[in-house]
């Protein structure tokens, strides 16, 4: 029988092809500031019932940013994250909004509008608001992590079409 298509039963190899298995998962996965267990309610969902206390990983754009003495609140508009725990902006169905704050100061002009941003932290209450003529519960996120993500580069692609079946046959 060849060797190299013998079934194998060397344990130290399974733990080696688990721990290879292992590394290749963690190298897709959230950034490290962004993983942990979280309550898989929207901001949406949120408001329909309290859920103060809940542990969340909310994110979307940043519709304003307000400086204030000690910290610096967020009012968002969210959206499902993907597997990265990154904004995804595939369709208009929008999570409702949000408001999250930290403490220190947040330059307006870094976390300006339209950035996306992923937030760890705590559901600690709602605050009612308007847009426009509307009255809004945001539900209010004590945030331990403000994770501003890269500007995404918009690139067009040119695809020429596929050739026609007498071109460069002659």
């Amino acid at each position: 029988m060849n060797s190299l298509i013998r079934p194998t039963s060397n344990p130290l190899r399974l733990a080696m092809l688990a721990l290879a298995a292992a590394l290749l998962a963690a190298c897709a996965s959230q950034p490290k500031p962004l993983q942990g267990e979280f309550a898989q309610i929207s901001p949406r969902d949120a408001i329909g019932t309290d859920r103060t206390g809940a542990a969340v990983r909310w994110g979307g754009r940043i519709v304003d940013v307000e400086p204030q003495p000690n910290r610096t609140c967020f009012e968002m508009i969210s959206t499902r994250l993907n597997a990265y725990g990154r904004p995804y902006w595939a369709t208009d169905d929008v999570g409702g909004r949000f408001i999250a704050c930290r403490e220190g100061f947040y330059d307006p002009a870094l976390f300006e509008k339209n950035r996306e941003v992923t937030f760890t932290g705590r559901i600690d209450g709602y605050e009612n608001r308007r847009i426009g003529e509307y009255d809004y519960r945001f539900p209010r996120v004590a945030a331990d992590v403000v994770y501003l993500w890269p500007v995404r580069e918009r690139v067009d692609v040119v695809t020429r079409p596929a050739p026609w079946p007498w071109w460069g046959w002659w």
